[in-house]
């Protein structure tokens, strides 16, 4: 694929899809529309060299599909067709939704389940992102002592949500242009 970025999302109550509308947005010429996964094969995905993956996180800390009482496939569904793909050469970038207040044991635990597999898939990820500005009580998506993407909380600190991608994009963008 030519120098674009893919920007692939699950969602359940639209939320992910609006952050993953404005990161295309932000992005211009340099990303392709963003896809939801309930509408994608592994094959469209694979066609790109630069990834921007995002997740809500649902139920006890899941990815979002049936299991987690979605209406609709999703991540959960998708994932599977990536199992044997190898992700080597290619850059991902995470984001992830979530509850501070309201689910503050598991906040944003779906973001390590993607990362998880695209990681095992061999993909360079990008885009760690700090935890300061967030209250939350346990997540396991932290790895040395950053988020595996960004976090968006969008019932809590939406007021921060385009200062948030302004300045991740910033940090990532070198490496997915790159």
């Amino acid at each position: 694929m030519a120098n674009k970025i893919g920007i692939f999302f699950g969602s359940d109550t639209g939320n992910t899809r609006r952050v993953a509308k404005s990161i295309a947005k932000k992005l211009g010429d340099a990303a392709d529309a963003p896809v939801d996964v309930k509408k994608a094969s592994a094959d469209d995905l694979l066609k790109y060299d630069a990834l921007i993956l995002g997740t809500p996180t649902l139920g006890d800390g899941e990815l979002p599909g049936l299991t987690a009482g979605c209406s609709e496939e999703s991540w959960e569904e998708f994932l599977p067709q990536l199992e044997g793909k190898s992700l080597s050469g290619k850059v991902v970038a995470l984001f992830g939704l979530g509850d501070q207040e309201a689910y503050g044991h598991e906040f944003v635990d779906a973001l390590i389940l993607l990362y998880n597999v695209v990681v095992e898939a061999g993909a360079k990820v990008v885009g760690f992102w700090p935890t300061d500005g967030y209250s939350f009580e346990k997540t396991n998506s932290i790895v040395d002592d950053k988020f595996v993407g960004l976090v968006i909380d969008h019932e809590n600190q939406s007021d921060l949500t385009d200062e948030r991608l302004d300045a991740w994009l910033e940090q990532i963008k070198p490496a997915l242009l790159g």
